[in-house]
């Protein structure tokens, strides 16, 4: 046996240094790329005014009740831009419609659109975009007396 075969190698010429280092930089790395997403993406779920947005959660339920006593109920249908309702009620029918159509987690899709009556008890609309995906149609009369929720697959 030579002395060359037992001479060390540096450190960085040898495999195990880079397989126990390759973890710790691994997480770094990842650590990088989460921070990153953190500070450049909004949080778009979290609202400032939780408390505020919480009373009127309790007026909107109100709403909602007294659309469920005046019997009011709406079949919603979307032709290519057109949003058209054919609204049902035990009273008098409203003048106009309030529609607002909320993504779920995508706040920049949501439209808010007033629906005029085009024949008796069918209201339309034109619609900016067709939504896509999941979707809730939030429907009140223009006076805010009543609300219907609706969710849209």
């Amino acid at each position: 046996m030579s002395d060359a075969a037992h001479t060390p190698q540096p450190w960085y010429r040898e495999p195990w240094p880079w397989i126990l280092m390759a973890g710790p930089a691994a997480a770094i790395v990842g650590g990088g790329v989460t921070l990153w997403l953190a500070l450049s993406t909004a949080d778009g779920l979290v609202a400032d005014d939780y408390y505020r947005r919480g009373l009127a959660i309790n007026r909107d339920i109100g709403r909602e009740r007294r659309a469920s006593e005046e019997g009011v109920s709406a079949r919603v249908r979307i032709d290519g831009h057109t949003l058209r309702i054919e609204l049902h009620t035990r009273g008098a029918p409203p003048e106009a419609l309030i529609a607002q159509i909320v993504h779920p987690t995508r706040a920049v899709q949501d439209q808010r659109l007033r629906l005029l009556p085009v024949a008796p008890g069918i209201y339309q609309a034109a619609l900016e975009t067709a939504p896509a995906g999941r979707w809730r149609l939030v429907l009140e009369d223009a006076r805010g007396e009543w609300r219907v929720v609706e969710e849209q697959p």
